[in-house]
C-alpha cells in the first residue's frame, strides 16, 4: 500500500468521523454557529451583518450536505 492510498484511507476515515459527529450534534453544531454569529454581530455593531449572515448561512449549507452525504440516510442530496 503506498502513501497515496494509506492518504486516502484516512481521509475517508475523518470523513465517516465526522459525518457521525454531525449527525449525533447537527442540532448543537448549528446553534454554536448561530450563538457565534450573535456574539460577532453584537461586538462590530452590525456592521458585518449582512456577511455575517452570509458565512453562517454558507456553513450550515455544509453542515447539511455533511448530514445527507451519509450512508444510510434516505435524504436527496
Amino acid at each position: 500500500m503506498g502513501f497515496l492510498d494509506r492518504l486516502k484511507g484516512a481521509k475517508d476515515t475523518v470523513t465517516d468521523k465526522v459525518g457521525e459527529a454531525v449527525d449525533k450534534h447537527g442540532d448543537k453544531i448549528e446553534s454554536g454557529l448561530d450563538k457565534a454569529a450573535g456574539f460577532v454581530d453584537d461586538k462590530t455593531g452590525g456592521k458585518y451583518h449582512d456577511k455575517i449572515e452570509g458565512a453562517t448561512g454558507k456553513a450550515k449549507d455544509a453542515l447539511g450536505k455533511l448530514e445527507s452525504d451519509q450512508p444510510g440516510d434516505d435524504t436527496p442530496a
